[in-house]
C-alpha cells in the first residue's frame, strides 16, 4: 500500500460484554469509568416484520444493533448506504444446531436453520430492516476478519467517494465446538466512515500496513477480551477515538502484517 488510505469516521456501534453501546463504552475505554464485564445483551431487532424477527439468530440481531447504532449517531439513512460486513464464522448457534440435527437420527434440517446458515445471512436480514438496495460485500478472515473489513471499508469508501458502513462482529459456539473455537461471548463493532468531513465526524483516519506489533490494552479484562474475540481487535482504534488525541494505533490483520491508523478527532 503505497499511499495510506484516508476517511472519516462519523458514527460508532458497540456492543460486547460489559460494553452496552458507544456512549457508555466511550467512557470506560476513554478511562473515565472502570471495565467491568458482564454477558453480553443484544437488543432485538424491531425494525425487522415479525416473521424475520422470530427466525434471525444472534449474529443477526448484533449486526442490526451495532449498525444501526452507529448510523443513528451519524444521522444518516441506513437505506442510502454501502456496507461491508465482516465474521470470522458467522452465527456460532446456528452452526451449533444444524450439526447437532445432521448427528440425530431424523436429520432433517430446518429450512430456516439453512438460510441463516449462509455467511451473508446479516447482510440479506440487514437489507430487508433497512430498505438498503447500495452495494454490500461480506467477507471472513478468521482472526483477522476486523482488520480485512477496516480495509474493505476504507478501500469503497476512498474508492467510490461515498460513505459505507463496516458491520463486523462475533458470535460464541456453544459446546463441544467452543472447546475447538473457544470464542468467550458475542461482541460487534460498526463504523460509518466518509470520504469527506462532515459536521458529525468524530475522527479522521488513515490506514497503512506495517510489521510493527499490535497495540494492547492497559486494562488487562479489556486486553483478555481483545485477543479473544476477532472483532475486539478493534478495541484500540475505539480507545484511541475515545480519548480524543492524534496518535497511532496499530491494529492486528495478518500474521506478519498488521494495520497501522493514524487518528486526529475532529
Amino acid at each position: 500500500m503505497t499511499n495510506p488510505l484516508t476517511a472519516y469516521i462519523e458514527g460508532i456501534g458497540l456492543i460486547g460484554p460489559g460494553l452496552a453501546g458507544w456512549p457508555s463504552s466511550h467512557a470506560i475505554l476513554s478511562g473515565q469509568q472502570p471495565y467491568q464485564p458482564q454477558k453480553t445483551v443484544i437488543p432485538p431487532p424491531e425494525l425487522l416484520p415479525a416473521a424475520e424477527r422470530r427466525r434471525c439468530g444472534a449474529a443477526i440481531k448484533l449486526a442490526l444493533a451495532t449498525s444501526l447504532e452507529a448510523i443513528a449517531a451519524a444521522r444518516l439513512d441506513a437505506a442510502s448506504l454501502q456496507s461491508v460486513f465482516s465474521s470470522s464464522h458467522g452465527d456460532g448457534h446456528n452452526c451449533h444446531a444444524i450439526c447437532e440435527m445432521l448427528a440425530s437420527e431424523d436429520r432433517q434440517i430446518s429450512p430456516t436453520r439453512f438460510h441463516n446458515s449462509v455467511h451473508n445471512a446479516a447482510a440479506g436480514y440487514w437489507s430487508i430492516a433497512t430498505g438498503a438496495m447500495a452495494s454490500s460485500s461480506v467477507l471472513c478472515a478468521f482472526d483477522a476478519s476486523f482488520g480485512a473489513g477496516l480495509l474493505e471499508v476504507l478501500t469503497q469508501v476512498v474508492i467510490d467517494n461515498t460513505r459505507s458502513v463496516l458491520i463486523t462482529g462475533e458470535t460464541e459456539y456453544p459446546e463441544p465446538l467452543h472447546n475447538v473455537r473457544p470464542l468467550p461471548d458475542a461482541l460487534g463493532i460498526a463504523l460509518v466512515l466518509a470520504p469527506q468531513q462532515s459536521q458529525q465526524a468524530l475522527a479522521q483516519i488513515s490506514m497503512s500496513i506495517t510489521n510493527d506489533a499490535a497495540d494492547q490494552l492497559d486494562d488487562i479484562a479489556l486486553e483478555t477480551l481483545r485477543l479473544a474475540i476477532p472483532a475486539a481487535r478493534g478495541l484500540p482504534l475505539l480507545r484511541a477515538i475515545a480519548q480524543r488525541k492524534t496518535t497511532r494505533v496499530v491494529l492486528d490483520y495478518l500474521d506478519s502484517t498488521r494495520l497501522a491508523v493514524e487518528i486526529s478527532p475532529c
